[in-house]
């Protein structure tokens, strides 16, 4: 959740507690991306999409706690294709049993359906029960969608599957206690990634998998996380277990003409047969008015044979990796509001990311590929609490 200045700017979910009368309160968000990307290099190309999604919450007392009531859906399956977005080096997910490489898969259409209550037990205390079909369990940082440190980016982080894609968990139960600053949660959920339907509502599976999670806000500025999870094989060709473990730092200041927000986070998938895979990751936005500059730096352990061979080759034995290492630089300026658009926040924006290669994969990819994308960003109006960035689904609010 966010508090709002001026109409547009997020504030940390901790500063509003919404849902404290016998009335809804509404909150509702999303995001647009229609993108025209060029990428150079031997698996460069040009291609035209969009990647979308939209997200409501409705908030209310009952009884002697708070309900809260979240969902969240995409179009991207009918807007960048089965297979997804095209973006170099990215791996996640499977299609007609191979393994999605070099592009960014496409959400469900259901990303989120969740309902959460929690209870006080005095003044500086409380607790959150939450469950979901479909949601995110107790597990890494804020989604890349939800940070505001990524809200002018229109592309998924190279890091994704190693710090935040459980976001879409088919099944979640948790449990949350905050205590002041502190807040400690834990979840059972299903770690499957879903399947090749994406406009199907729910993949049923076991609760097979847990996680725990301790954050701590230090101000309304800075806050710290650390995050630990087993994930009952999560990819669907590789048959291994996973163990990750995330940490991050969050950074957020506000001011009247706009915002600085910035990230740091580290992972690592520590993979049954196949070893471990670490994952860094920096990026900040800053708003000054109407235009936004963004950038983000990252370093991930990558499956070499398996970018090699676009997917055909997967062992399920000790795999060799490397390590890419992606830098992206963006702005994005507001055009002015027109009256047909009744408020809604609409961007031109580019952005161009440049990679370091392994040597054992510059025969596949090149040297020195470059990816340049131009953008339209279109918003729905802030309403008057503000955007969903920072966003969990079982986070008790103080």
């Amino acid at each position: 959740m966010s508090a709002v200045v001026n109409g547009q700017n997020p504030m940390p979910a901790d500063h509003i507690m919404p849902g404290t009368s016998d009335r809804w309160t509404w909150m509702y968000d999303g995001v647009l991306f229609a993108t025209f990307s060029h990428q150079t290099g031997l698996r460069g190309s040009d291609e035209i999409v969009s990647t979308d999604w939209v997200m409501g919450m409705a908030s209310r007392r009952a009884g002697p706690g708070t309900l809260t009531l979240t969902g969240m859906a995409s179009l991207e399956r009918a807007t960048t294709g089965a297979r997804g977005y095209r973006e170099l080096f990215q791996v996640g997910e499977t299609y007609h049993f191979v393994p999605i490489v070099d592009r960014q898969h496409p959400h469900d259409l259901l990303m989120q359906a969740s309902v959460a209550w929690r209870l006080p037990l005095d003044a500086n205390t409380g607790i959150t029960f939450a469950a979901a079909p479909v949601g995110e369990p107790a597990l890494g940082p804020v989604a890349f969608m939800h940070r505001a440190s990524a809200a002018e980016n229109s592309v998924a982080p190279l890091s994704h599957h190693t710090l935040d894609s459980t976001h879409i968990s088919m099944g979640v139960i948790s449990v949350g206690v905050d205590r002041g600053p502190w807040v400690f949660e834990s979840s059972v959920f299903q770690s499957g990634e879903p399947d090749d339907n994406r406009w199907d509502l729910i993949d049923f599976g076991p609760l097979d998998s847990w996680s725990a999670r301790v954050s701590y806000r230090a101000s309304g500025s800075w806050e710290f996380q650390g995050s630990h999870g087993y994930l009952k094989n999560p990819e669907w060709l590789e048959f291994a277990h996973v163990r990750r473990t995330t940490g991050s730092a969050s950074w957020f200041r506000r001011r009247t003409d706009g915002f600085t927000a910035a990230t740091l986070a580290f992972g690592q998938n520590q993979k049954e047969f196949h070893g471990t895979f670490r994952a860094a990751l920096g990026e900040i936005t800053d708003r000054r008015g109407r235009v936004s500059l963004y950038g983000r730096a990252e370093r991930v352990g990558v499956e070499t044979e398996l970018l090699r061979s676009r997917g055909i080759f997967h062992s399920h034995t000790q795999v060799a990796s490397d390590g890419v290492t992606a830098a992206t630089v963006g702005v994005v300026i507001d055009v002015p509001r027109w009256k047909t658009l009744r408020r809604f926040e609409a961007g031109l924006g580019a952005e161009v990311t440049s990679y370091v290669v392994p040597s054992s994969l510059r025969t596949a990819y090149g040297n020195h590929p470059v990816a340049m994308r131009v953008f339209l960003r279109v918003r729905p109006p802030a309403g008057t609490m503000g955007r969903m960035w920072n966003m969990r689904m079982a986070r008790a609010t103080p």
